[in-house]
């Protein structure tokens, strides 16, 4: 038998008051008097009565439920960032539904229109790496609804988004290298159809021409994300007639999963090949050596999106804007070729 929820007429029945007197006392109205408000808010409790969403949001015009998209849950960077997502949302009573993409833009699409079809008042995406066209969110933004991308943003859609300093941070990640005296460096970049991909690998590019390398194209592999690929790229560079003396990779896991297939090959970290990661992986730092890497502040990108979505759900005249938050060189032995005892 299902049990009947507790509704406000049902309280009004069992204290003999209208709706509209238990509704206020609820909502702890001044014309309320004291005893009246302590009468229904007990008998609330007892009942385990609360609000109904739906008749909250028909009233509010708003379901207070916003919808988080991310391309992978198991990668800690968007986990860190959809905590950091959901403090806000929390701190300001509102609700988050959470879907991943798995990198499929078919699948982003579809987690979009379910996110619709909860009547979510705003979105905070990152796209996939499939994503190229974008009619799926150009479609939203025309019904009003509000979109905040984050790290991984289209460049085609007119919208908010937050992003750290991608080019900065590749900039400094590989001058760091040649100031350890590397002076072929590669760069397992990330797919060149996202923006941040495309910004470190600028960086990365940069940073050779200004202090006098020569680029080879060569030492640029595209990583696509897909397991085994870590092991065939290291198997490529290894390969090369003039094998790098340097690495810079797209994020954490390929770093050490690279000092690992080098170690393999009787090389050495860093005397050989010096390795500088992405996003600061906490793994990173028990790995032998341990890992350099760009501290991308997940979280802090997570808070400053929610930020503003909740922003633009309160104040729809509110222009766009673009958030750029600093990242950090975290400076470990995986690169420190200078100082570096051959066993």
């Amino acid at each position: 038998m299902v049990k009947k929820r507790t509704t406000i007429k049902t309280l009004a029945e069992a204290l003999g008051l209208s709706t509209s007197t238990v509704s206020r006392a609820l909502s702890g109205h001044a014309d309320v008097s004291l005893s009246t408000k302590e009468k229904v808010q007990q008998l609330a409790v007892e009942l385990n009565y609360f609000p109904d969403p739906v008749a909250v949001s028909l009233k509010s015009g708003q379901t207070r439920v916003i919808g988080g998209i991310v391309p992978q849950l198991v990668n800690l960077f968007f986990s860190k960032a959809l905590d950091g997502i959901q403090q806000i949302a929390n701190a300001n009573n509102y609700n988050i539904l959470i879907a991943q993409s798995r990198e499929s833009v078919e699948l982003e699409k579809q987690n979009v229109e379910a996110m619709l079809a909860r009547n979510v008042d705003g979105l905070i995406v990152s796209i996939s790496k499939e994503t190229v066209a974008t009619d799926h969110f150009s479609s939203i933004l025309k019904s009003s609804i509000p979109i905040i991308f984050f790290d991984r943003i289209p460049e085609d859609i007119h919208s908010s988004r937050v992003v750290i300093d991608d080019y900065e941070a590749s900039y400094r990640a590989v001058e760091h290298l040649i100031k350890q005296g590397c002076k072929r460096i590669a760069h397992t970049a990330g797919p060149p159809n996202l923006f941040n991909s495309r910004k470190r690998l600028e960086g990365y590019k940069n940073a050779l021409r200004d202090n006098g390398l020569v680029l080879d194209k060569r030492l640029i592999v595209f990583y696509s994300y897909q397991p085994g690929q870590v092991f065939n790229d290291v198997r490529y560079l290894l390969n090369l007639k003039d094998r790098p003396d340097g690495i810079f990779a797209v994020n954490d896991v390929a770093a050490m999963e690279m000092i690992h297939h080098i170690k393999t090959e009787g090389l050495h970290i860093p005397q050989d090949i010096a390795v500088v990661g992405f996003n600061n992986d906490p793994t990173g730092e028990f790995t032998e050596p341990p890992l350099s890497t760009v501290n991308s502040p997940a979280l802090e990108l997570g808070k400053e999106a929610a930020g503003l979505l909740l922003a633009h759900i309160n104040d729809d005249s509110l222009a766009t804007e673009s958030k750029t938050i600093k990242s950090e060189l975290i400076i470990r032995q995986s690169s420190l070729k200078r100082f570096a005892q051959r066993a």
